[in-house]
């Protein structure tokens, strides 16, 4: 009898091992003896509990709330949120134009599902989501990745990219305080950017996790605003609502928006009908505009404290990002820093962080990394980043 061999029944794309990275550090969320820098997690102070346990009864009295939905969202929802998107971004999506979906994962899985073919071309921010460049290597696509700055996406290094003829199939990027470096894309180099997806035809797939994180309240036009011909505009509410409720969107051209509904059709067919309804009635209440403003100014403090930390303990030969709203810092340390092994010796002393070639599709980021702040307590803060300095001034031997 022949032995059964696994290796030989999974698809290509589950042997590729795509999703350990995001488990590993999930999988650290609950030990409370880590310092955890490395899940870019909301914190649990940002929710909204009391808001919820006022409007539950209201919404389990609706049929709608234990019973199958509508593939592309309950209406209710999507009308309050394409006129709250038309009165923040100046864009209210049609009818065609948005579907509501389980979080911003299930968004990428149904737009990598629908629009790669295996050994199609896509680019990325180099680094980027290690969520994106996932789904992307699950759909088989090949991913480049676009040099990034202080400013965000070099766009004259896409130019030059796409000068080579190979017309990829979209490009993914994250404009508002990046995922993982934390810088957002000029304004100058957003206009440069849709004149250069509509001279080339090309995708641009903008990625608004952070969005409506930006500590003192500014707003850069979207993508999607500026050029809808060509945007499809992924979003999730897990920052400003509650992640465990894993409810997103959509707003896209409608050709796309149909092909995604059929596609949702064979993941989760409809997302939590009672989870829409707890959302629109915390909208519609006015409590997701007062939320931001609170989640702005909690997580402005937490980076406040980041920046201390980092400037007290970090020698000079260190460089990091400022960032001016969401989760997250990027460290660039001498090339000689393995960040994969240091990441090992931090786990000795209760630190975790995210090493930053997870955020390539190559060989690239060994001696950067990631630091979130957002779920950390104040008081760990200082601490864990002390700790790191000490490690690294232990195995490179250049002191503090």
């Amino acid at each position: 009898m022949s032995e059964f061999r696994w290796d030989q029944v999974f698809a290509r794309s589950v042997r590729s091992g795509a999703g350990d990275e995001i488990t590993s550090i999930l999988s650290q969320a609950g030990d409370d003896r880590i310092i955890a820098f490395s899940g870019g997690y909301p914190h649990p102070e940002t929710f909204p509990r009391a808001a919820m346990e006022a409007g539950f009864a209201n919404v389990l009295a609706d049929p709608a709330a234990l019973q199958y939905g509508p593939t592309g969202g309950l209406p209710g929802l999507r009308d309050w949120f394409s006129g709250w998107l038309g009165d923040h971004d100046g864009l209210r999506p049609s009818d065609g134009e948005l579907i509501i979906t389980s979080g911003g994962m299930e968004g990428l899985k149904l737009l990598t599902g629908c629009l790669l073919d295996a050994g199609d071309r896509v680019l990325v921010e180099g680094p980027s989501f290690m969520g994106a460049i996932m789904a992307i290597r699950n759909a088989l696509g090949v991913i480049e990745a676009v040099p990034m700055d202080e400013h965000g996406l070099d766009v004259d290094a896409l130019a030059r990219t796409l000068a080579d003829g190979r017309k990829p199939k979209f490009l993914y990027t994250i404009p508002d305080y990046q995922n993982p470096m934390g810088v957002s894309l000029s304004v100058e180099r957003r206009h440069a950017l849709v004149a250069l997806a509509r001279k080339h035809g090309l995708l641009l797939v903008e990625d608004v996790a952070y969005r409506e994180l930006g500590y003192d309240g500014d707003r850069r036009p979207s993508l999607r605003t500026l050029a809808p011909d060509v945007v499809a505009q992924l979003g999730t509410f897990s920052k400003t609502f509650s992640p465990g409720l894993r409810t997103g969107w959509i707003s896209a051209p409608a050709p796309l928006v149909a092909a995604l509904s059929r596609a949702k059709q064979f993941t989760d067919q409809c997302t939590s009908p009672l989870g829409q309804l707890l959302l629109e009635d915390y909208g519609r209440s006015g409590g997701f505009d007062e939320g931001i403003v609170a989640s702005r100014a909690f997580y402005r403090g937490r980076c406040e404290i980041m920046m201390k930390a980092l400037e007290v303990h970090l020698p000079e030969w260190v460089r990091f990002t400022r960032p001016e709203g969401g989760f997250f810092t990027w460290l660039t340390l001498p090339g000689e820093v393995d960040t994969l092994a240091l990441a090992e010796r931090a786990l000795a002393e209760h630190i975790t962080f995210v090493p930053g070639s997870i955020f390539y599709p190559d060989a690239r980021g060994r001696h950067e990394l990631r630091l979130a702040y957002s779920r950390v307590p104040d008081e760990q803060i200082d601490e864990g980043v002390g700790r790191l300095a000490r490690i690294l001034a232990e195995i490179t031997g250049k002191g503090l």
